[in-house]
């Protein structure tokens, strides 16, 4: 299992369109074949950065997702919110201790 960290910073006037968006998108990415969840985290000293986190089978179950149709049509619609370069980690799991499950 590998996690998948991205960090979005939206420019400032975008940030609940992209907020109103990812309502309509989120369970398009959670429940992608090979996704075991996803969150969405909000800076509290900045809200315009935004990353996902999200928990993956392997990088090939990844890879078809970033090479999938739901990916090709969430991307282009929110990079030019974008007001600096997306950055992104896969890390591979060694130990999670985390019992707290978001409802939302």
């Amino acid at each position: 299992m590998i996690t998948r960290i991205v960090k979005l910073e939206f420019q400032n006037e975008k940030v609940e369109e992209f907020l109103s968006f990812f309502e309509n998108i989120k369970y398009d990415v959670n429940n992608y074949t090979g996704c075991y969840g996803m969150q969405l985290l909000q800076d509290k000293s900045n809200p315009a950065i935004i990353f996902t986190y999200s928990l993956w089978e392997s990088d090939a179950a990844l890879d078809n997702y970033r090479n999938s149709n739901v990916f090709g049509q969430i991307w282009p619609r929110i990079k030019p919110w974008f007001a600096s370069k997306p950055e992104a980690w896969t890390l591979t799991n060694y130990f999670s201790g985390m019992q707290y499950q978001s409802s939302n």
